[in-house]
């Protein structure tokens, strides 16, 4: 991260090409930069995840590289609506 908290390009990047069969740590990496996720807006039960970007720019850039990463969203989106609130299903794949 920057020195103002914002993900840097190698974060992003790093995000864009984790690996789909490590979900979980996935989401764990983008917890840990996103901004108020200890304010109520990460919230998770059981394996669905709910987020909301708060309106902050760099949590709207961490969604586009989770965006970006194809297999990810593909698997572990299940909805978004206006205003920047998304919600993840996780599945565990390291038994495939």
């Amino acid at each position: 991260m920057d020195v103002h908290g914002y993900p840097d390009e190698e974060e992003l990047k790093r995000i864009e090409a984790w690996d789909w069969h490590d979900p979980t740590g996935l989401l764990e990496f983008v917890y840990e930069r996103w901004k108020y996720a200890d304010s109520g807006y990460w919230l998770q039960d059981g394996n669905v995840y709910s987020i909301s970007t708060a309106g902050w720019s760099g949590n709207e850039s961490l969604i586009c590289a989770l965006e970006r990463n194809r297999f990810f969203w593909m698997f572990s989106w299940i909805s978004s609506r206006r205003g920047g609130h998304y919600e993840f299903e996780i599945h565990d794949y390291s038994r495939s």
